[in-house]
Parts: C-alpha cells; sequence; structure tokens
C-alpha cells in the first residue's frame, strides 16, 4: 500500500516554495541566530548550553517570523543527532477540533522532503479521548507546516507526532505531552505567535507580560495573548511538573522585522532545559 502524505499548503506563500531556495533561506537564518549568539555574550550560547527539551516557536511568514524561530532551532544543532521524536503542537487556524488532532497521513511533506509520522508514538495515545484522528484541520494549517523545515534544517533524522490543538483544556494537553515525553530522543515544539494587530508600543508591552509568565511556567496565558495558547499552557504545565528551566531567547514583532509599526504581531522565542542532574 503506497503511504498517503499530507502535501505541503502554504510553500510558496509562507516560506519559499522552491526546495534550494528554501534550504538557503533556512539556512542563513539558523547562520544569522548562530552569530547574533556569539556577538551577544548575555545569550545562550548553542555550544555552551544543554540541547531544550522543548522550544516554542513562532509561524508566521518567515519574512516576518522567520529570524525569531530561527533562534531557536539553532539550539538544537549539539542535540541533532539524538533527537528522533518531534512533537509538535500548534492551533488551528482554519477548521476548528475538539481535542488535538492526529492526521491519518503517513508522513508530512514540505519542499525539503517527507517526514514520517511516529506510528509507535501515536500508538501510545490511542486511548486518550482527548486525542482524536482528523485531516481537516491539518489540510490548510501552517502552525505546524512552518516548523518543519526548521527542524528537517537541523535534525538529520526524525519522525513527527503533529497535532492540531482545538477546542480542549490546557491540562489535558500536558496529559498528551507526559504521555509522549520519553528521554533526550523527544522534542517537543509548541508553535504560537504572541500578540495580534496592536500598535508596536502596546505589542511591545503585552508580550513583554507574556514572555514573563512563560518564564514563570504559569499557565494562565490567554487567546488574545498568545494564538497558541492552550497547547503552549499545556506545555508550562508540563514543563513545571518537570523542572524543565525556561529561557527567552528572541522576543520581536512584525515592526522589527518587515513589518508596519501601526499594526504588528508578536513573535517570541522560548526554550525550555532540563534541570541538570543531582542539582
Amino acid at each position: 500500500m503506497n503511504p498517503t502524505i499530507r502535501l505541503p499548503a502554504v510553500a510558496g506563500m509562507f516560506y519559499p516554495g522552491q526546495p534550494q531556495t528554501l534550504a538557503d533561506d533556512v539556512q542563513a537564518m539558523l547562520q544569522a541566530a548562530a552569530e547574533n549568539f556569539a556577538d551577544a555574550s548575555s545569550s545562550p550560547q548553542p555550544g555552551a548550553m544543554r540541547a531544550p527539551k522543548a522550544l516554542v516557536a513562532p509561524h508566521a511568514g518567515y519574512v516576518y517570523s522567520g529570524p525569531i524561530a530561527a533562534s531557536v532551532y539553532a539550539l538544537l544543532r549539539p542535540a541533532a543527532a539524538t533527537i528522533r521524536r518531534v512533537v509538535l503542537l500548534g492551533p488551528t487556524h482554519r477548521v476548528g477540533v475538539r481535542g488535538l488532532a492526529l492526521p491519518s497521513a503517513d508522513a508530512f511533506a514540505t519542499p525539503l522532503g517527507r517526514v514520517d509520522i511516529d506510528r509507535d508514538a501515536v500508538a501510545l495515545l490511542r486511548d486518550l479521548p482527548q486525542v482524536v484522528v482528523a485531516d481537516p484541520p491539518h489540510a490548510q494549517e501552517h502552525s505546524l507546516e512552518v516548523q518543519l523545515p526548521f527542524l528537517q534544517s537541523v535534525l538529520p533524522d526524525f519522525r513527527l507526532v503533529p497535532l492540531a490543538v482545538g477546542l480542549v483544556s490546557a491540562e489535558a494537553v500536558a496529559e498528551v505531552i507526559e504521555r509522549l515525553w520519553g528521554g533526550p530522543e523527544t522534542l517537543i515544539v509548541v508553535s504560537s505567535d504572541l500578540s495580534h494587530y496592536l500598535p508596536y508600543a502596546a505589542a511591545r508591552e503585552i508580550d513583554g507580560d507574556t514572555a514573563e509568565r512563560v518564564l514563570a511556567c504559569d499557565p494562565s496565558i490567554g487567546h488574545d495573548e498568545a494564538c497558541g495558547a492552550t497547547p503552549l499552557n499545556g506545555l508550562l504545565i508540563a514543563a513545571r511538573r518537570h523542572g524543565l528551566q525556561p529561557r527567552l531567547v528572541d522576543l520581536r514583532n512584525s515592526g522589527d522585522t518587515a513589518g508596519d509599526r501601526s499594526r504588528v504581531v508578536g513573535y517570541g522565542a522560548f526554550a525550555f532545559m532540563e534541570p541538570v542532574r543531582g542539582q
């Protein structure tokens, strides 16, 4: 039986549709992020810190949020050969769902190639009532898709657990994350932008407050503060239980990258590190 593949829906819109252009653009953003770390002594150094257990990255078009997303994906390079499973959670923008939706597809594709679904991980979720199999929430959804070229560019070999998060509690999301927590082979990624369509100064103030709550693992973030608030709050619940140490890696908005400052979208990049044993 031929595998079923979820084809890219926003290639050529949110990011380049040509494979070489996409590969070059992503590598350039990752390299720029690494150089920024080297230039800023207060920033986490990719080679000097433990690889994150979890990330939060934005999901707008690359011209707007790509550099912010690249800042956390660059941190994965020290553990690139270790990470074999990525649990990717993002909000639905076009088709709603009650619960968390897995696709029926066997793989997701981007111009950079195919990423197989981790069927062993999917089997671990089979008894959870909040997890459903539904393709419509995934068909045109960009929040998960735009993360894949970064993952494909950094990780040489991984399987994917793509979860489109709809109407569900943060605790129910945390239960799914706990079920898939695993060890160093498993990376958790939450896809979320921050505030939407506010004037530049107002967005900076609101996003700064949201960032403080993320750093406190405070799962009280609202959907007007982060479109992916539900998966983000679920991650924060799990992160607190596991004692993860969050770091703010980048916090900007579309007015800082390629947009009009009269009406901006906020972007935050966060890395969550596991505590050092014995501490």
